[in-house]
Formats: structure tokens, C-alpha cells, sequence
């Protein structure tokens, strides 16, 4: 064979098919997908999340001037003389249980009542899944807080799945869940009012990083407690590893979803703290700020990109406590009775306080031997009968049922008369976020007998001139001792620390809460001014 034949050609294609010059490369392009989808993703997710964003805008139709007419009307219905030109800002509150009335709530409704007052140009719109009515919801936050809301300034957006928040909804990876429950719930309230300031007062800090990502409207948060923490996380096993990396990963999310928030603030100092930690990604501060594990707070600090922020600032819960010091006098003499006002939920731990109480009428002096114990809480499921009736069994096995009075579900007025005839006020909870009762027994004058952690500690029970202002403890031996020693104090020592406490207490008044929260508004406000001016 002659080597310098050329070889056969290629016999063409079967069936006239032409050759496919860009096959070769299918295989590898295919590898690629799971590799540039989500790099494309990650680099187009702001302009594709403001389209979103766009569209949903586009679901509210004409809800926005409804609201605004019918807030005229209301007014004009109330007041027909009234000047007052209609509001035209919408700044809306995520609050799915608002008319809960507890501590969180009284924040929410004393915000209102500030903006009203400060801003009347705005419109509070509160995104609730109670379905009472308004007058109803009103009515309860004047009964409840005494604080009375102008009707035109306030509406309010009704959910239908608030189901999707509740931990009953999520047995299992339920912090995950709930979050992403929230996320969904946002998304419901957004389809159906976009507000142009967006704030969340009930810890759902993941529809905030949603209405930032959609919207990008001005956005803030009142955190009561991080949804995770380090107590949380030092608070288990070594055998639940998993769990371990479960609430680890949720921390990163967390601290993702809080780093974006224009404006946030803290009831607490322990809170704030917590949230430096989380938010800002600083681990310095003492117990106030508390260290994660090393591997963790590397992707905390990063995942924050806390350069450049500031730290949380911290406002104290509204209360009511120069109402409180105008209707209880300070005096020397009072009942020797001891008062706890808490729910009856295991974490209030009314069972240290039983135990603490058994130990201190064993080492009393006799004149303190009929010293009462009075629990007041109140009562709202079976679940809390069920424990009120372990704490009154309780209560028989260490033989001083004799001494202990349980009151449930008492009416405020009855709460004030304990508050007037009790000596010492008790709490006992580990790690109480801030304390509102604590606030409330030093505006009436109790010797308070608090935990040795959390915002009772740091921020309630502190000392005032240099001297204190009630006592710390953590043992039922050391509360024993707490009681004992506030019990047995000379009549000028009592009233010394009484006036100390509820100096003390003034700190946390109304009305500085209000002038705080005006800042926070004013700053929101500009930054909605400067975004409409770009």
C-alpha cells in the first residue's frame, strides 16, 4: 500500500444531517448550570428582587389613596371644624398580635400615640392577624394603657395567616420556620399595603430584610429579644451537635437579616447587647455582649459587614410609673408581703421563689414568721391552670401554703393594692430581656429582690447616688437572704431605698420614651425624604 495515498474521505452524514460544530461543548455547559445560575442569581438578585418588588406594588391598586380618604373623613366626622390637612405619609407597623396586651404591645400603641402627636402628616397603619374590630382594638389600648389614639391616624391591614408565626405551626425546626412563616406573612401584608416606612415591633426581622430587598423603603426594628442567642446556644448538650449547627446556621441568617435595618433599637441593654454581638458583629462590652464560638463569629463579623455602623441604642419600654408614684405614697410602714406580678409560664420560675420563701421563713426572725407571699399572673389557657395547680401542690409540700396567696387574672386597680400594701417585689426569671413589673414595683416603692442577669440586673435594680436599690440574687439562699435583709431594714433605711427606687424608676417614664422615639421618626422620615429627593 502506497503510504502517500490520502486516506478515504469522511462518508457524509446519514440521512442528509449536518454535523453539530457546538455538541462538544453540551456536557460541560450542563456541568455549569448549578455553577453560574446561582453566581447570576447572586449578582442580579437586587434589580430582579425590585422587579418583584414592582409587581407587588402593583397588587395595592388604589389602597393607598382608600386609606387616605377614609382617615380624612374619620377626622372630618370627629372634628368638622378641623383644618388639619389629610396625611400623606404611610408608615406601617408589622405587629401580627396587637392586641395581645402585654409589654410589647404598650410599646407599639405609645409609638403611635407619639407619631400621632409629633407627626400628624402620617398615617400608622398596623399589619395585624386579629380580626376585633378598631373600635374594639382601641378600646382595649385604653382600658389597658391608659393611652387614648386618635381613630383618623390609625388603620389597620387584617391577615389572614398568622398561623404561619406560630410556633404551633412549626414542631419541628421551629425558629427556621417561623421565620420563614414571617416571610410569607410580610409577603400577604405587602400585597395588600406597601407602606413608605416600614417597621417591625414584634421581632420579625427577616420581613424587614425583605421589605428593604423589595422595596427599598426606609426600614427599623423595636427588638424585646433576639430570636437566637448565646444562652440559647450554650444551652445545649454536647450530645445535640446537630441541633447545634441547626441554631448556628440560623445565627448567620439572623445576622444577614438584621445587618440591612436602617434604624434599630433595644429595650434593654441586655438585648442591645446581644444584638451588637449579631448585628454588628462586636464582641466587646463585657456581659452586655456576649462572645459566640470562634468559627461562628468569623461568619457573624463577616456576614454582617458591620464596618461603619454604630452601635444599637437602647430604649426603654414605656410604663407608667409616674401614674404609679402619684397613687402610692412612699412610706415606712407596709405589710410584710412579698410580691411577685409574672405570668405563670415556666420560665418566670415560680418555683425558685417558692423554694426561697420556704428557706427564709425557716431562718426569719419571729416578728417576720406570718410574712405572706403573694403571686399574682395572669391565667389564659389550660396550660397555665395546669401550672398554677403544681405551684399550689408545690406550695403545700414545703408546708407554707399557709403563707402563699395566689391571684390570677386580677383587674389593674386590684394590681395597684398589692403594689401599695406589699414590702418587697420579686423577680425571678434568668435572663429577663428588660423587666416591666421590676419597673413598676420601684414606682411604688417596693425593695425590689431581682435575678443577678439580664435587664434587672443591668438596667432596673442599679444603684442610684452610689448607694442601692434593692438587691440581687441568683440561689434560693441568696434570696432568702434578699428578702430577709430588705424586710428587716430601719424605718428611715426603708424609706431611703424606697425613694431611691423610684427615682430610679423615672428613667423609665413615658415621656422620655416618647422624646427618644421622635428622634428614631425623625431619622426614618429624612430618610425618606432624602430617597424621594434622589
Amino acid at each position: 500500500m502506497d503510504s502517500s495515498h490520502p486516506p478515504p474521505p469522511t462518508p457524509p452524514p446519514v440521512g442528509g444531517e449536518e454535523v453539530c460544530t457546538y455538541c462538544a461543548w453540551v456536557p460541560y455547559a450542563i456541568v455549569a448550570v448549578p455553577i453560574v445560575l446561582p453566581v447570576l442569581l447572586l449578582l442580579l438578585h437586587g434589580p430582579i428582587l425590585r422587579l418583584v418588588g414592582f409587581y407587588i406594588r402593583s397588587l395595592n391598586g388604589e389602597k393607598r389613596e382608600v386609606l387616605f380618604r377614609v382617615s380624612a373623613e374619620e377626622a372630618l366626622r370627629a372634628t368638622p371644624s378641623s383644618k388639619n390637612p389629610p396625611p400623606t405619609t404611610i408608615v406601617g407597623f408589622f405587629h401580627p398580635y396587637c392586641n395581645a396586651g402585654g409589654g410589647g404591645e404598650r410599646v407599639l400603641w405609645a409609638a403611635i400615640h407619639a407619631n400621632q402627636l409629633r407627626s400628624p402628616h402620617v398615617l400608622n397603619v398596623v399589619y395585624t392577624g386579629d380580626q376585633a374590630s378598631k373600635s374594639t382594638i382601641l378600646s382595649n389600648v385604653r382600658n389597658r394603657f391608659d393611652i387614648h389614639l386618635n381613630p383618623s391616624l390609625v388603620q389597620f391591614i387584617y391577615l389572614q395567616k398568622r398561623n404561619l408565626v406560630s410556633s404551633s405551626s412549626w414542631p419541628r425546626f421551629t425558629l427556621l420556620g417561623q421565620s420563614l412563616g414571617s416571610v410569607f406573612l410580610a409577603l400577604e401584608a405587602f400585597g395588600m399595603l406597601v407602606p413608605d416606612v416600614y417597621i417591625d415591633s414584634m421581632g420579625y426581622a427577616f420581613t424587614v430584610l425583605l421589605a428593604k430587598k423589595l422595596f427599598g423603603i426606609p426600614t427599623g426594628a423595636y427588638v424585646h429579644y433576639p430570636t437566637i442567642s448565646t444562652d440559647m446556644l450554650g444551652s445545649l448538650s454536647p450530645e445535640k451537635s446537630f441541633k447545634k449547627r441547626y441554631w448556628q446556621l440560623f445565627a448567620v441568617l439572623y445576622s444577614y437579616a438584621g445587618s440591612g435595618i436602617d434604624v434599630v433599637v433595644a429595650n434593654s441593654s441586655w438585648t442591645a447587647g446581644h444584638l451588637n454581638s449579631l448585628w454588628r458583629g462586636r464582641q466587646e462590652g463585657g456581659e452586655a455582649a456576649p462572645k459566640f464560638d470562634g468559627g461562628l463569629a468569623t461568619a457573624i463579623k463577616w456576614v454582617s459587614g458591620s464596618q461603619g455602623k454604630g452601635d444599637i441604642k437602647v430604649l426603654f419600654p414605656p410604663c407608667a410609673v409616674k401614674k404609679l408614684a402619684e397613687k402610692i405614697p412612699i412610706k415606712e410602714k407596709r405589710e410584710d408581703a412579698i410580691l411577685y406580678i409574672a405570668q405563670f409560664r415556666p420560665e418566670k420560675n415560680h418555683i425558685l421563689v417558692l423554694q426561697s420563701f420556704e428557706k427564709f421563713l425557716k431562718t426569719a426572725p419571729e416578728r417576720l414568721k406570718n410574712t405572706k407571699l403573694v403571686l399574682v399572673g395572669s391565667v389564659r389557657a389550660d396550660q397555665d391552670e395546669k401550672k398554677v395547680y403544681e405551684l399550689r401542690l408545690l406550695a403545700h409540700e414545703l408546708q407554707i401554703d399557709q403563707n402563699v396567696v395566689f391571684v390570677t387574672n386580677a383587674p389593674w386597680p386590684d394590681v395597684i393594692g398589692w403594689l401599695g400594701k406589699a414590702s418587697v417585689g420579686v423577680n425571678a426569671m434568668w435572663n429577663e430581656h428588660f423587666g416591666i413589673g421590676v419597673v413598676e414595683y420601684q414606682a411604688a416603692g417596693l425593695i425590689g429582690v431581682v435575678h443577678d442577669s439580664g435587664g434587672p440586673k443591668l438596667d432596673i435594680v442599679v444603684e442610684v447616688d452610689g448607694l442601692r436599690t434593692g438587691y440581687h440574687a441568683t440561689t434560693a439562699d441568696e434570696f432568702a437572704e434578699g428578702f430577709k435583709e430588705a424586710l428587716s431594714l430601719s424605718d428611715a433605711d426603708t424609706v431611703a431605698m424606697r425613694t431611691r427606687a423610684r427615682k430610679s424608676s423615672l428613667r423609665f417614664s413615658e415621656e422620655i420614651f416618647e422624646d427618644q422615639w421622635n428622634t428614631i421618626m425623625d431619622t426614618l422620615l429624612g430618610l425618606l425624604e432624602g430617597k424621594k429627593r434622589k
